[in-house]
């Protein structure tokens, strides 16, 4: 089973959104579970104390390694399998392929930065390995960590329940998805393309495959070229 474990200053914002529609469904049903821990907790002094200004000067404050390291050693002992992530801007960018092999291992364990961020030496000693959701900057790493999860757990067996409903989505197969329609046939004077009320499915087929290609052409070259840098 996946189990995701999230190390975190604002551990009420779980589960949010993962704990709604069908992935707050699968969670019910055993299919993966969420726990949210309060870095706080493994502070020692009287002000819970996690964080400290930059060494060299700067704005902001860090993430103090000796508490975070507890909380991850805690959590995440040594000999447990899963992943250790922490969610940053400068982490490589999530992919539909890396949520796929998220999906197939036993979970992760999710450390969502604060503040200015997270001091160099946890990240090396722990192996933390930083994963982007995108080019900008959040106030911290909780909302990066739901979307990780999201783009994650829906892939699990069972939690979408209709595996061929994943099958042409964006990024599946390079492209990004066809457009889709309908009823009522015509809707402020614009009817439903005529092949996909024709019943000709070859056709139909082909019209999406040639609309995903246009849309990707238009909007994400990159991906494109990444295919063909493959092949």
């Amino acid at each position: 089973m996946f189990s995701a474990d999230i190390i975190t200053l604002f551990p009420d914002l779980f589960p949010g959104p993962l704990g709604a529609s069908v992935l707050g469904r699968g969670m019910a049903d055993g299919l993966w579970t969420l726990r949210a821990t309060h870095l706080r907790d493994f502070a020692t002094d009287k002000h819970r104390t996690v964080d400290d200004t930059p060494s060299g000067g700067g704005a902001g404050m860090v993430l103090k390694p000796d508490i975070l390291a507890k909380a991850i050693d805690a959590i995440a002992p040594a000999g447990d399998p899963r992943p250790r992530i922490l969610m940053s801007p400068r982490g490589k960018p999530l992919t539909q392929a890396r949520a796929h092999e998220l999906a197939t291992g036993p979970g992760a364990v999710i450390v969502c930065g604060r503040f200015e961020g997270v001091d160099q030496r946890v990240i090396d000693a722990r192996n933390l390995e930083e994963i982007s959701i995108g080019d900008y900057v959040l106030a911290g790493g909780e909302v990066a960590a739901m979307v990780l999860l999201e783009a994650v757990v829906r892939l699990i067996p069972g939690v979408l329940g209709a595996l061929d409903s994943r099958d042409e989505e964006s990024f599946e197969n390079g492209l990004l998805e066809y457009p889709h329609y309908t009823r009522p046939q015509t809707f402020e004077g614009t009817d439903i393309p005529a092949v996909l009320t024709s019943g000709d499915h070859a056709k139909i087929a082909r019209w999406r495959h040639e609309q995903s290609l246009a849309l990707t052409r238009a909007r994400r070259p990159d991906l494109l070229k990444a295919d063909l840098q493959r092949n």
